[in-house]
């Protein structure tokens, strides 16, 4: 993917994670005033929430880094290696910091 079409990808990521974070940020719990019957439903969608929140806030980061690689330059290489990422992975994941190997790799460390 050329850098052009890689920035332009990355900021209507980053445009549609900050309306999407924007939606979650609202009081998830403005419907107390449901009966004490939906109380345990209000609080399972504030969980719901709150991991939506957080996987929204973690690829926001990860797409900052990207625009950060694609600024200095290293866009497309792996962080860890420095082998080239796969075409076909930044185009399914244009904020893939990793090859297949060292994402692999990485996730079987968590």
């Amino acid at each position: 993917m050329n850098a052009a079409t890689a920035r332009v990808r990355l900021e209507s990521m980053l445009a549609e994670l900050d309306r999407s974070i924007g939606v979650l940020r609202g009081d998830p719990l403005t419907a107390w005033d449901r009966s004490a019957g939906d109380a345990g439903s209000v609080l399972t969608d504030a969980d719901r929430n709150r991991a939506m929140l957080e996987a929204a806030t973690q690829q926001r980061r990860s797409v900052l880094e990207a625009l950060r690689r694609l600024d200095d330059g290293l866009y497309g290489l792996c962080a860890d290696c420095g082998s080239p990422v796969p075409e076909g992975r930044l185009e399914a994941r244009p904020e893939a910091a990793r090859c297949v190997q060292c994402q692999a790799k990485r996730e079987r460390r968590r």
